[in-house]
């Protein structure tokens, strides 16, 4: 029961987020499920959830997709990256992922936190190689543990991009590699046991965005934007605590 009540939390919580001001709703669902689930189980879940939302963005903001930076920029680099990953997620040890995901989150949540109180700060962009890396490893990032946000975000530091286009063509990247990594699930047999508990939570996840899209014009976005990102670093650090706690 209490699984269930997390769960339902978890995803119902990160896809208000995302439907509201458009922040990664998978980084924030597979933090919170992590707390109760081993993360390669709360993937098998979420990851084929996410496609729902991020098919809806895509199809909705598709006339401010950055047609030319998804093509040539992004998704190569994030499909190699991705299928690296995918191929040494088998040979790390699950305990180094958690590690690893811990540690993500907790540098991605102070980042931002240190970015949302510094407005004035001037923020230049990476130069390509080193763009085109950080993309790579944002990849990486996400066939391990479909959580390639934080780095590919990272990557695009000072690109300048309007809210909506940034919006419209991450949705894009999202349903991409989502849509693989699920059919990669199906294809290993690794969905079966997950399938009836996506189901049930589709229903929560269509809730979730009709809320997110009310409350979208309703809220402060800068403050509630900070009020995840405080969030989200605590169960950053709940994850790393559990991490050394069973050393």
């Amino acid at each position: 029961m209490t699984l269930w009540l997390v769960l339902i939390g978890a995803v119902f919580v990160a896809w208000t987020i995302d439907a509201a001001i458009g922040f990664g709703s998978l980084v924030i669902a597979l933090s919170l499920a992590a707390l109760v689930l081993p993360l390669e189980q709360a993937m098998f879940i979420l990851v084929p959830l996410n496609i729902l939302l991020s098919g809806y963005l895509s199809l909705r903001y598709r006339r401010f997709i950055a047609v030319d930076l998804l093509l040539h920029r992004l998704l190569p680099a994030m499909l190699v990256g991705m299928l690296v990953g995918v191929v040494l997620h088998p040979w790390l040890p699950s305990t180094l992922l958690q590690w690893l995901f811990a540690l993500l989150i907790i540098w991605f949540a102070s980042r931002s936190l240190w970015l949302a109180y510094q407005p004035l700060a001037e923020l230049k962009p990476h130069p390509v190689a080193r763009t085109y890396v950080l993309t790579l490893g944002a990849g990486v990032t996400h066939g391990l543990f479909a959580s390639g946000g934080p780095l590919l975000v990272y990557a695009l530091t000072g690109q300048h991009l309007d809210k909506r286009t940034f919006r419209a063509t991450l949705s894009v990247v999202w349903f991409s590699l989502n849509s693989l990594l699920t059919g990669w699930f199906l294809f290993t047999g690794r969905l079966s046991d997950s399938f009836s508990t996506v189901l049930w939570l589709v229903p929560v996840v269509i809730s979730a965005m009709v809320f997110g899209e009310w409350l979208h014009s309703r809220i402060s976005e800068e403050k509630f934007r900070r009020a995840v990102l405080i969030m989200l670093l605590l169960t950053g650090c709940i994850l790393m605590w559990n991490n050394v706690s069973r050393l």
